[in-house]
């Protein structure tokens, strides 16, 4: 995997810094791709790669780690949680001092520091320490923004934007901008990766940010977003020369900017490219009131010659080839730089010209990087399908480890039943 091999080196180096640390922070690896370690795998539900987790107490407590690749960085994010979840405030000093240091700091404000509030604000620091700063203290006074008394424990989040602190908030929308800003400022990428993180659906409006009618774009559609707050629906705007990551990962290319795009919690894409700022209220109205607007769909192309013995489906010829066509049909999801993948070809092609003469039979393999899979119809795990003519029956295989010609024949044969 490219993403491992560039991730590989440092790791390496940030393990080496991170060793001395005292307490020490043990940075380990794991080869998921090695067949020995599937049990593992599975335990820890690894789906993609790299993926990086970090376990506490023994392994009791795990969680995702969302920070940055980078030697240095990963040294810093995890010296960061090493440390104490939540700081106590004792000064105007200590409010100011995390204020400077964090874009975001959620503080409970106490009577005292025990208690069921108390306790249930400690679990929740640690369990958010990966999002945000925590901080207590017994007296609201210390606190530059807010008011300066409570008469009950209250959770105050204080931030750099829109209303500047809020008070008993749900903390995950409230620590977002109205609108999100994706540009080369670093500061701003914690509310980026925020955004990716949100369940809300996602509106996002690509711009070349010195083209035309740039103020005009980010006006409008700043209305809109303060129009749909606490809708479900979260907005961004991302400047097209920093964003290119976004755009290639979706499918999209540099002509269709300006580009106003939707992202589903179930996948669907709604997609508005070259628009001018007059759209965007009428396009995202028809799609928050329902409107009949076409799901966008990433497909490669449906080939012109298909004569292999693995024939190759794509998003636009699912249904076609795979669904509506009567057959048996056996379709690996795979990816170009996977080397399970790799391994599993030669096999899925001695499956396939063993059943070459059956014309009730497909055999057939599917790019998942470049074609958008439908939700409905598939697990997100799912690397091995087989569906009986009938269509009453499927079998999904989530793992990696079919790698012999008899185990993808019985997999398959079970299928057909």
């Amino acid at each position: 995997c490219n993403f491992s091999m560039k991730l590989a080196p440092e790791y390496e180096k940030a393990a080496s810094i991170l060793s001395s640390h005292d307490p020490p922070v043990i940075l380990a690896k794991i080869d998921a791709n090695d067949e020995a370690n599937e049990t593992l795998a599975d335990e820890f539900d690894i789906r993609a790669f790299p993926t990086l987790k970090i376990l506490r107490n023994g392994g009791k407590n795990i969680q995702e780690y969302k920070g940055p690749h980078e030697a240095d960085r990963i040294v810093a994010y995890m010296k960061k949680q090493v440390a104490p979840a939540s700081v106590e405030i004792k000064s105007v000093e200590d409010a100011a001092s995390l204020i400077g240091e964090n874009k975001i700091l959620i503080v409970g404000i106490f009577q005292q520091f025990s208690g069921e509030e108390f306790d249930n604000f400690t679990a929740l620091a640690e369990n958010l320490r990966f999002d945000y700063k925590f901080g207590c203290t017994l007296d609201a006074k210390l606190l530059p923004k807010g008011g300066s008394s409570v008469d009950r424990p209250t959770v105050r989040l204080i931030k750099p934007f829109d209303e500047l602190f809020v008070d008993f908030q749900f903390v995950e929308d409230a620590s977002l901008p109205i609108v999100t800003l994706f540009d080369k400022d670093p500061s701003n990428h914690p509310f980026v990766i925020k955004f990716f993180n949100s369940p809300n659906a996602k509106a996002m409006l690509f711009l070349n940010f010195t083209g035309d009618h740039v103020d005009s774009f980010k006006s409008k559609f700043h209305d809109i977003a303060l129009h749909n707050k606490g809708k479900g629906i979260s907005f961004l705007i991302a400047d097209v020369e920093a964003s290119q990551g976004p755009l290639e990962y979706f499918g999209f290319k540099d002509d269709l900017v300006p580009l106003l795009f939707i992202l589903k919690n179930d996948g669907q894409k709604y997609l508005k490219p070259n628009l001018e700022p007059e759209h965007i209220a009428p396009w995202l109205k028809q799609y928050t009131q329902g409107g009949n607007l076409k799901p966008f769909i990433k497909s490669e192309p449906i080939p012109e010659t298909n004569n292999e013995p693995v024939k190759v489906v794509v998003a636009e010829s699912l249904h076609d080839m795979v669904f509506n066509s009567g057959k048996n049909v056996l379709l690996e999801f795979y990816a170009p730089w996977c080397g399970l993948c790799k391994k599993l070809a030669p096999i899925l092609e001695e499956v396939a010209v063993s059943f070459e003469n059956d014309t009730d039979v497909l055999i057939a393999k599917l790019d998942a990087t470049e074609n958008d899979i439908p939700s409905d119809n598939f697990e997100e795990s799912t690397n091995i399908l087989s569906i009986a003519s009938n269509y009453r029956r499927r079998y999904l295989y989530g793992g990696f480890y079919l790698t012999t010609l008899a185990s993808l024949h019985n997999l398959f044969a079970v299928g057909r039943k």
